[in-house]
């Protein structure tokens, strides 16, 4: 029976269209996949580091220093290194999201005609065909063995099959015959747009290095103000008073030695780095096909600890395989039964079923002899739940269990045995299909077949989702690394179970699995004991059926209120709330446009195996960040302590800006960027900040004490300024280099190589005589290198104290 218009309705007249689009009842919708550029622009550029030394450009360039304001080509670069990264990661998200259903099949004024989906309207007529997605919600008007695929949306794999009068929703799939519908909701108003819309609000993703950044610079922005100021009107003094300074014009050095303070008390090369290093890590991702949304995101999953994964489409592709065909009694199937099943999978309209046992039936009989030709077909239906096809004389009935074994008489030859073999299948998650076989021709029930007399039982066809390859290798992986992998799906927890432990996923102790019916908990975790019973509930399950939308939400919630770092995978609408609470989103490349816009990551081949190598970048991202943290941190602290001694004693700032630029980027700058793309396993620990800061804090203590005892030995010698600035900058580089080789070890081959080089450039800094000139130095006299060298083995030796004391203190295990 086929559904045609003359069925239910002619459709709307053209003057309703008009009408409908007038008043804007149409299905035009726009698909916000990302960010926009500028939200992305804005995200990098308002932020604490670029208003510290934002600010402190603007004064360098309007007292006219041009030469001291090397510190704004930092500031361009963190910016645009940021922001470059995200709008490459957005334009290939935009590029993924087309739409899947480009054109829809309307009828108006009684006729049929193709037009593009963002024209339909409401009340509009549509023809629903096999293969393609519904544009818009609406009611069935007529049905021909109709089935629909609702996972992207509800998370349960099998098919539903809407009535007359029954509802069907916007983007899922018509995967089995045809159907007229009556739109009732277009365009926003669509259950799938209404859906992603809450999941499309923007948050970011929380980074603990940016965090312990942030923090560290939000401590900053409390004394910079402060110290700034004190330290000008220390310099006013040397000038003989403001008004002197002012009258003299020395307010001028003043200005531009208050902001040298702020430029060394603020770690930019730190904020720079971790840019770098996210952006670095995300290209790198991206030749792998994983596309990084959001640069943080990289970090995050070296933190994760526990990965929730929806079923249909994560650790399955999707499709049904075919993984055993036996006869009703358990032992092999004969060659008439597989030969039918051949010619059954043969038909060019067949089912998932049909495409199963097309793709699987070599696998399980390569010897058997080919399926010889049919004298007739009846196509699978979903009111009747069978097919035949006629082979022989013989007629052979594929279909629905209860309805081929249950038509069966019952002295047939081992229906028992297969009636029970079922029940023992579904038990373990499987789908199972019965083969029977009669000498009689279908009969007719109506306009419709009727099944044949005197079936008899030939085969049982076991069916299962289909496993992705990577995910046992996947998800050994993540256990080997101590991550607790749990399945949340809107399946029957029966069929999630057996999907569980084909994919190889256990309990913690390798025993069997702990399965939840979630209809047995709280759909949301608003109230404060519903989400402590969500805790309870999920802390040691691995498996949950029967989750819906909202719930696998508030389970995601209930996890991170035990303190969880959780991170969730899926690719329908239905996965979109809760990828967008979990600390990290992950969402497969062939997903729903929803799903990509909120993930932070997304698979772009779908290859769940990539996620092992996102974790190596962010393992990479962690050590390496903290790495070089301790060197950025400790400039804060010394360009902290020189500041404060320096305004409170009033004697002149030992450095100008540019030569702070210099030994930052000798010491820190350049080596950090080396040591930040080096390779390494190390695996993540909690604590970055507390870390850093206990080698950080004490090395710029012996940095500062070393290099402000070094000016007062210069001066307290009778050595001109231009030598006591030298020596005291050689002497920070010497500091610097010495702290660099404790966050550079082991000392061993490119390592010991980037610390001599460095070395070697500082001291050509003062050979060459034009970058002498251009950075207000002198070439070191005799005295000055006595001292320097005194002062150097001083501040190595203090540095080597620090990083041996450390050691000590640190926690075993």
């Amino acid at each position: 029976m086929r559904a045609t218009a003359t069925e239910g309705t002619s459709g709307l007249t053209s003057q309703e269209v008009a009408a409908r689009v007038r008043d804007g009842l149409t299905n035009a919708y726009e698909e916000t996949t990302s960010r926009s550029a500028l939200d992305i622009l804005r995200a990098n550029v308002l932020t604490i580091f670029n208003a510290i030394l934002g600010a402190a450009l603007v004064l360098i360039l309007l007292i006219g220093h041009w030469a001291d304001a090397l510190f704004g080509f930092v500031l361009i670069l963190n910016t645009s290194t940021g922001t470059i990264a995200e709008i490459r990661a957005k334009r290939a998200l935009d590029r993924l999201a087309v739409l899947e259903a480009p054109r829809a099949h309307a009828i108006r004024d009684g006729a049929e005609s193709e037009i593009d989906v963002a024209d339909v309207v409401l009340d509009d007529v549509l023809r629903l065909r096999s293969g393609e997605q519904i544009p818009a919600d609406g009611t069935i008007l007529a049905t021909d063995g109709l089935e629909v695929d609702e996972s992207i949306l509800t998370g349960e794999s099998d098919p539903v099959r809407p009535q007359e009068g029954g509802r069907v929703l916007s983007g899922t799939t018509v995967t089995a015959g045809a159907a007229l519908m009556r739109t009732t909701a277009v365009g926003a108003q669509a259950y799938a747009h209404r859906l992603a819309r809450e999941a499309r609000q923007f948050s970011t993703v929380r980074s603990e290095l940016q965090d312990g950044t942030n923090r560290v610079l939000t401590w900053i922005s409390w004394v910079i103000v402060p110290v700034a100021l004190l330290l000008i009107w220390s310099q006013m003094r040397q000038a003989g008073g403001l008004f002197a300074a002012i009258e003299s014009g020395a307010w001028r050095p003043a200005m531009v030695a208050g902001i040298a303070g702020v430029v060394g008390m603020v770690p930019q090369g730190l904020v720079l780095l971790t840019s770098v290093n996210f952006a670095t890590a995300s290209l790198k991702l991206a030749r792998q096909k994983v596309l990084v949304q959001e640069l943080p995101a990289v970090e995050v999953l070296a933190r994760v600890d526990t990965l929730c994964l929806d079923k249909t489409g994560t650790i399955t592709t999707g499709r049904i395989a075919l993984r055993d065909v036996t006869a009703p009694d358990g032992g092999p199937a004969d060659p008439p039964a597989l030969a039918a099943l051949d010619a059954l999978a043969a038909d060019g309209d067949a089912n998932a079923t049909a495409l199963a046992l097309r793709e699987g039936l070599p696998g399980i009989e390569p010897a058997r002899v080919a399926a010889p030709v049919s004298e007739g077909l009846v196509p699978f239906s979903s009111r009747r739940k069978w097919s035949a096809v006629v082979i022989d004389g013989i007629t052979w009935i594929m279909g629905a269990p209860e309805i081929v074994l249950g038509a069966c008489p019952d002295d047939a030859p081992h229906r028992c045995l297969a009636l029970e073999r079922v029940r023992e299948a579904a038990a373990t998650g499987a789908r199972v299909v019965a083969l029977a076989r009669s000498e009689q021709p279908c009969g007719q029930s109506g306009a419709d077949y009727a099944l044949p007399g005197g079936l008899r039982p030939a085969a049982l066809v076991m069916l299962a989702e289909q496993v992705r390859p990577d995910a046992p290798e996947t998800l050994a992986y993540f256990r080997a690394q101590g991550v607790d992998v749990k399945v949340i799906s809107g399946d029957n927890p029966v069929t999630v179970a057996a999907v569980a432990r084909a994919a190889g996923i256990t309990r913690s102790d390798g025993e069997g699995l702990t399965v939840l019916d979630a209809r047995e908990l709280p759909t949301t975790a608003d109230d404060p004991a519903d989400l402590e019973r969500l805790a309870d509930a999920v802390a040691d399950a691995q498996v949950l059926g029967r989750v819906v939308p909202e719930q696998k939400k508030a389970l995601v919630a209930a996890l991170q209120a035990r303190g969880r770092t959780v991170a969730m995978t899926g690719d329908g609408v239905n996965d979109a709330l809760a990828l967008k609470r979990a600390d990290l989103g992950i969402a497969m490349g062939n997903g729903a446009p929803a799903t990509k816009a909120v993930a932070r990551l997304v698979l772009l081949t779908g290859r769940f195996s990539a996620l092992p190598g996102v974790v190596a970048e962010g393992r990479r991202v962690m050590a390496n960040t903290e790495r070089i943290a301790s060197l950025f941190l400790s400039k804060t602290v010394y360009a902290s302590l020189i500041a404060v001694a320096v305004a409170i004693t009033a004697i002149p700032y030992p450095f100008l800006p540019r030569q702070l630029t210099i030994v930052s980027s000798l010491t820190i700058g350049v080596p950090a960027f080396v040591l930040a793309l080096a390779p390494t396993n190390q695996r993540y620990r909690a604590g970055f900040l507390g870390r850093v800061l206990t080698l950080a804090v004490p090395a710029g203590v012996v940095a500062g004490v070393g290099t402000l005892a070094a000016r007062t030995w210069l001066r307290a010698a009778g050595l001109p300024l231009e030598q006591i600035t030298s020596g005291t900058t050689l002497v920070l580089v010497a500091a610097g280099l010495a702290l660099l080789t404790l966050t550079a070890r082991p000392l061993l081959g490119w390592r010991l190589g980037l610390v001599a080089l460095m070395g070697a450039l500082a001291v050509l800094g003062v050979v060459i005589p034009p970058v002498r000139r251009f950075f207000l130095l002198a070439w070191p006299t005799s005295t000055t290198w006595l001292i320097v060298a005194a002062m150097a083995a001083a501040v190595v030796a203090g540095m080597e104290a620090v990083h041996v004391m450390r050691r000590r203190a640190r926690p075993r295990g």
